[in-house]
């Protein structure tokens, strides 16, 4: 092959990766004259900004302002708008208050209702919520707004839900489903999310059946931009992360779709997460994922339980293709018969040579494993080189795109520079060991991991291949990148998938699919006259990307390091200390916990819970203050049927955010927080040694504690009491962090924290 039509057919096989991604986004561009009857990203946005000023968590002043703007603009509709208020504890022990708004839009027949829901609260401490999840509550609002001006009467009742305390643990979410009785009238929920502020929003779906009824009827609706697939679900059932739709389908065996986005997720759950950093055609993404589906779902029977499932993804043109799992083996049975005939063909025929087969297997395997360990290694050392980055808790750099960019570059030249030295074997011969390979990802997947099982129809491009390649000495540059096509569509956006909503710890992965992508570009490089070029052009440009991310590796204004400190009271021993979760202080931190900080000792067991079991990393020694501890009075402790019945009032004596109580290694058989029970499902998987419940404060409400345990047992329980108030509490003198820093996420960070130990 021609070095000119190399270089063309690289061009064009970087078309069609482009082309994977800018399929997935509609374009944005402000209007002004949006007509009333559609969905207007500019209209959205102005809710996103109007609800992110403030931090609006539960128990933050800004709360209830965000409420109340969203009961107006439902009002400004003509809706009659109603608010349902009480008290969960959900499925992980997180009491809270929780107000949702609800208001319902009466349809014309007597079937199950539609339900739109996103969540009104931000994250607990430093997020301004714009992308989570003030742009979900925008879509809807929007969404709403342009139904009703289209003048469309629909079959279904729509119900319109803005969920509260979604980060607490879904305890709004937990509050309808349990408590509401529209609840029961639900037939479909469809939920927006965040866990980034750019990218399209991933079609996630939740069901206890078979998804045939759900994506029949997503396909029906005809967005224009499905982004979806039956692994990212696989993935996202895999996680410990859920969502309010979790509710739905656990507690109320109600079906739904999640629609949430999850790139640039170093915003996620940050001070970042403002409305100036969504990106505006994700909004405008949200609104063509819930448009079509609202106008078919307002009209169609919303009977969705099925016992079938499909495999599912989205390619440029063809937009949502699907087909029963029942497909999954004949399928794959075909690519092997298929592939056995080939063999059979091309030995017989001498197109084949046995001992150039099997070292064809070599570079295969060499390339497989070169390119997953330098995802792997590299990953590790970027850590090393850059300790900084462990204090992204996300797991994602603010220069994450270049590190995938740059490593993905490194696996293709890996894969180039392998294949080089076994270019005299020959297109066909080097081909059978890739598609063996291929069909054994493809069994263990039908076998193992269902959702992925289309990753076979690919491979069909690849057996078609071998056959021009057997058949032709100098294929068609045209024809073996169009058996390409599949492949590239289908597998270059997971590339990029795993390491931005999984961290770059999965490098990796993305680095082992890039090598198995490359599989089927095979047949085409395997004719470029020199291929070593193009290796050696991967890993310049694996150089460039990492001279990128250097640049890009410092903090700034744009780019702030997270950062932490707290003050913690131990008020069993009349002592205190600065602490720190941060791996690196910076000079902010610094002046507190001193030069030399010592690592935290007792510090580090039964600390106040955080997401990603992070614990503090540096500790000093602080001043007393006069801060005080909460009262607890036991009100009873009666013996009943020989258990111990225990009755516990905790009083908070100052301003408080948070209360999260521990006990010792006790059988406690039933707990209540005032009145409400915490889930069977938590005290059965709890660490009797470990949390026993968080209690998120509004109004300095008291926590009145009812336990039972055996007679005769000594219940010791451990307080944690925080209040987020240590950079403006006037006992301290805390000076505003710098511009290039930002309070840390998932953690409790800027707060005072009491630690108080009862004996029972």
């Amino acid at each position: 092959m021609k070095k000119s039509t190399s270089l063309l057919a690289v061009i064009l096989i970087g078309i069609l990766v482009f082309w994977s991604f800018s399929a997935l986004l509609p374009s944005y561009s402000p209007k002004t004259d949006t007509p009333e009857a559609e969905f207007s990203t500019d209209r959205a946005m102005a809710h996103v900004k109007a609800m992110s000023t403030e931090l609006h968590g539960v128990g933050f002043p800004g709360h209830a302002p965000v409420r109340e703007y969203v009961v107006q603009q439902l009002e400004k509709m003509g809706l009659e708008v109603s608010l349902q208020e009480g008290y969960t504890s959900g499925d992980w022990a997180n009491y809270s208050k929780a107000i949702n708004v609800l208001a319902r839009i009466k349809g014309s027949g007597n079937g199950k209702a539609l339900l739109l829901m996103s969540h009104y609260d931000s994250g607990v401490h430093s997020s301004f919520g714009a992308s989570d999840a003030a742009s979900g509550v925008a879509t809807v609002l929007e969404g709403i707004r342009a139904y009703l001006a289209s003048g469309e009467s629909p079959t279904n009742d729509i119900i319109l839900l803005l969920t509260d305390a979604e980060e607490l643990g879904l305890n709004g979410a937990d509050l309808f489903v349990n408590h509401h009785p529209w609840a029961k009238d639900v037939g479909l929920a469809i939920n927006f999310e965040a866990r980034g502020s750019g990218g399209p929003g991933y079609m996630l779906i939740e069901t206890n059946g078979g998804n045939s009824a759900l994506i029949d009827a997503y396909a029906k609706a005809d967005s224009d931009y499905p982004v979806a697939n039956s692994l990212a679900y696989s993935i996202y059932k895999m996680l410990p992360n859920d969502t309010d739709l979790t509710v739905f389908r656990e507690d109320g065996d109600i079906e739904g779709f999640n629609f949430a986005f999850i790139d640039d997720h170093f915003d996620y759950h940050t001070a970042l997460d403002v409305a100036d950093r969504l990106d505006p055609e994700t909004l405008a993404h949200q609104g063509a994922n819930l448009m079509p589906l609202l106008h078919h779902s307002a009209l169609a029977s919303l009977a969705l339980k099925s016992d079938t499932d499909q495999a599912y993804f989205n390619v440029p043109i063809f937009k949502l293709v699907s087909y029963p799992f029942s497909w999954i083996y004949p399928m794959l049975g075909l690519a092997v018969l298929l592939f056995v005939v080939l063999l059979i063909f091309g030995f017989q025929k001498n197109m084949l040579q046995a001992k150039a087969v099997f070292t064809g297997f070599l570079p295969a395997l060499i390339a497989i494993v070169l390119a997953t360990l330098a995802g792997f290694i590299g990953w590790k050392a970027l850590l090393w080189i850059y300790p900084d980055y462990n204090d992204m808790l996300h797991g994602f750099t603010y220069n994450g795109y270049s590190y995938i960019a740059a490593f993905v570059a490194l696996a293709l030249g890996i894969c180039l520079l392998t294949y080089k030295r076994f270019k005299e074997l020959g297109a066909a011969n080097l081909l059978v060991g890739p598609i063996f390979i291929w069909l054994l990802v493809c069994t263990a997947t039908a076998l193992y991991l269902k959702g992925a099982a289309f990753f076979v129809i690919p491979v069909f491009g690849l057996l078609a291949a071998l056959w021009v390649s057997m058949n032709q000495k100098q294929p068609s540059m045209w024809l073996l990148v169009l058996l390409a096509v599949p492949a590239i569509w289908i597998f270059a956006p997971f590339i990029k998938m795993f390491p931005v909503g999984l961290g770059l710890k999965m490098l990796m992965a993305a680095t082992l699919f890039t090598a198995l992508t490359f599989f089927f570009v095979l047949p085409l490089t395997s004719n470029f006259k020199n291929p070593g070029f193009w290796g050696r052009a991967g890993l310049l440009f694996f150089l460039g990307f990492m001279i990128k991310a250097h640049t890009n590796s410092g903090f700034a204004i744009d780019t702030p390091k997270p950062s932490s400190l707290l003050y913690v009271l131990d008020a069993d021993t009349n002592s205190a200390q600065w602490a720190s979760y941060d791996h690196r202080l910076i000079d902010w931190n610094k002046q507190f916990l001193g030069q030399s900080p010592e690592p935290p000792t007792a510090l580090a067991d039964n600390t106040i819970s955080s997401k990603y079991s992070t614990g503090f990393n540096w500790v000093a020694q602080a001043p007393m203050k006069a801060i005080a501890s909460p009262d607890v009075r036991t009100v009873t402790d009666t013996l009943i049927g020989g258990k111990r019945h225990l009755e516990i009032c905790i009083t908070p004596q100052r301003d408080v955010n948070r209360l999260e109580v521990y006990s010792n290694a006790v059988a406690i058989e039933k707990a209540l927080i005032n009145e409400i029970p915490l889930s069977e499902e938590f005290m059965s998987r709890r660490n009797p040694a470990g949390k026993l419940l968080t209690h998120y404060i509004t109004d300095n409400e008291t926590s009145n504690l009812s336990l039972v345990v055996e007679a005769g047992e000594t219940l010791e329980l451990t307080l944690y009491e925080a209040s987020n108030d240590l950079l403006f509490n006037p006992l301290f003198s805390i000076p505003p962090r710098p511009e290039t820093s930002i309070p840390l996420p998932f953690v409790l960070n800027d707060a005072v924290l009491v630690k108080k130990t009862v004996r029972l």
